[in-house]
């Protein structure tokens, strides 16, 4: 029996919170581990799993919020000082590679510290990535339109957000990251979905499970609700049980573990 687990290391929104981390994901496909996002605290609640530093086999940056990137900085910190020594390559939005190295090197984290090769690779919409026997294909989302609308004369950035599709072993996993309405979702649920891990932040929970009800999805993990959502959780289940009465559901909280089990 080969395994899937997804670990959540932080299930909260943009602000700042005393009781949720930020966005970060490990997924272990088998033998295969993928980390999607590093908001903070991501080192302390890698390091918490015990796990091997040479482990994490791909990183994924879905976009350049820093409640997605806030502590890859550290993380990186952490594979030097624990003498990681495998490869690594981290796959992102092509506007943050330059900027990212500089912080790097800013941080005092060059690359001549490492024991690792550390190389950088842009996403490209409906490019897959393959990871050993697993291929991740990111799909843009429309999250950072308003911002591009509002600044690409200020600031000449593509803007670029990604949802990704995971399929491993007979598996299809969709991992929204952050979108900027329900119809961002098209490309991860065309095909039928064992988990959707759903973000609830920037879409309004009347619209998301109304266009969800009637998906081909076997199980939906939601995560990143706002302030106000987790603040009434009783209600927004209650919602999300009236509104998708055919598709088993669960809202994450921040160390929760889904596992899933392919013969």
């Amino acid at each position: 029996m080969r395994t899937f687990s997804l670990q959540c290391f932080g299930v909260g929104d943009g602000w700042p919170s005393a009781n949720r981390n930020h966005s970060s994901f490990l997924y272990r496909l088998g033998e295969v581990t993928l980390l999607i996002d590093c908001g903070e605290p991501v080192s302390a609640r890698f390091n918490a799993t015990g796990l091997d530093y040479d482990s994490v086999d791909r990183i994924f940056l879905s976009h350049l919020h820093s409640d997605h990137i806030g502590g890859f900085f550290m993380l990186m910190q952490g594979f030097w000082l624990e003498k990681r020594r495998k490869d690594l390559s981290i796959c992102l939005p092509a506007d943050g590679i330059a900027p990212i190295r500089g912080m790097l090197n800013a941080a005092c984290l060059f690359d001549e510290l490492f024991s690792f090769r550390l190389a950088f690779e842009p996403l490209k919409a409906a490019g897959p990535v393959m990871v050993r026997n697993a291929r991740v294909t990111p799909y843009h989302t429309t999250h950072l339109n308003g911002f591009r609308r509002a600044f690409r004369e200020i600031y000449p950035l593509a803007f670029e957000s990604f949802c990704f599709l995971i399929e491993w072993e007979g598996l299809r996993i969709g991992h929204s990251a952050d979108i900027g309405g329900p119809e961002d979702l098209a490309p991860l649920v065309a095909a039928p979905l064992d988990l959707l891990v759903c973000e609830m932040a920037h879409a309004h929970p009347e619209n998301l499970f109304r266009y969800l009800k009637d998906k081909p999805i076997k199980q939906i993990l939601f995560i990143h609700l706002t302030r106000r959502l987790w603040k009434e959780l009783d209600k927004t289940q209650a919602l999300a049980a009236q509104m998708l009465p055919g598709i088993p559901f669960s809202f994450a909280h921040d160390g929760e573990e889904v596992l899933l089990n392919r013969q």
